[in-house]
């Protein structure tokens, strides 16, 4: 992964849109925290962070400094799994598409909230298990079909679900993810690969299938791919979910959830309407039947 990565140093950029799209919004979302993060670490991205962080006044008050890191270029070479900060030493962590690349997430965000000061925010956004389901597809079938077997040949990903456990495993207080499903239309299957080369995306799994990818193979994934996935118009399409975790290092001053029962107000009467405890029939209205 690192030597996708190291490969296309000076012209990741130019394909690096969907990279940029996530950067903004994370910038976005902190825009809406009204909060100073005096130091931040950018955990990949190719200083993106930085970038958006400096074209945004507010965050540029609000953020006093960025340290751009990445397993490729930034200020500072790390792998996430082996962090090499002290603990509690950034207020804010943000991550654009950079965690889904390693082998162990759970033990990568525990580092993460260990990194952080008390009350330190992580945002970090990954790709998620709906992305490129259709070139998975193509492949799988194409490969099937012509050799009576198929290994992977795109990286796993994490689902929405996957992310809010690791993130409360983590010991991340306040967690919670969401996502973003981008769809991208292509002229070509081919034009999808030439991209994700050019972001440094193309799977980098260990136990890759001993059989090569033949031309043979990728041609009949291709016809499969136009013939499932194609729009009206002839163009393909490609889906990649983006998923953004957020959570924050535990402190004793956070909002904390109420105990059952605790409540100072009743549901009813905020509704303005009358509480009818489970053990009470309502009488039908007249001509409406219950459904």
């Amino acid at each position: 992964m690192r030597a996708h990565k190291r490969r296309v140093t000076n012209t990741w950029r130019d394909a690096a849109f969907l990279h940029q799209r996530a950067a903004a919004d994370l910038a976005e979302r902190l825009q809406a925290i009204r909060r100073d993060f005096p130091r931040a670490l950018a955990l990949g991205g190719g200083g993106l962070i930085s970038d958006e962080v400096r074209t945004r006044p507010d965050l540029a008050a609000r953020i006093e400094s960025v340290l751009e890191a990445d397993v490729v270029g930034g200020a500072l070479t790390l792998d996430p799994e082996h962090l090499p900060f002290a603990t509690a030493s950034f207020d804010l962590i943000a991550s654009p598409l950079a965690l889904h690349w390693t082998n162990d997430l759970a033990g990568a965000l525990v580092q993460l909230r260990l990194a952080l000061k008390p009350d330190g925010l992580l945002l970090a956004s990954l790709f998620g298990g709906e992305t490129l389901h259709e070139l998975r597809y193509a492949l799988l079938a194409a490969e099937s079909e012509l050799t009576g077997g198929a290994g992977p040949r795109v990286a796993p990903f994490a689902s929405l679900q996957d992310i809010a456990h690791l993130l409360q495993r983590a010991g991340f207080a306040l967690p919670a993810a969401d996502r973003d499903v981008v769809i991208v239309r292509y002229s070509e299957p081919t034009r999808l690969l030439a991209d994700l080369r050019a972001m440094g995306e193309t799977a980098a799994l260990s136990e890759r299938s001993p059989r090569g990818l033949s031309r043979r193979i990728l041609v009949r994934a291709f016809d499969i791919y136009r013939e499932l996935f194609s729009d009206p118009d002839g163009r393909v399409r490609a889906t990649f979910e983006i998923l953004t975790a957020t959570g924050w290092a535990p402190h004793e001053n956070q909002q904390k959830p109420l105990k059952p029962g605790s409540a100072a107000t009743r549901l009813a009467d905020a509704l303005g309407t009358t509480e009818i405890s489970a053990g009470d029939v309502v009488s039908p209205v007249p001509g409406r039947t219950p459904t």
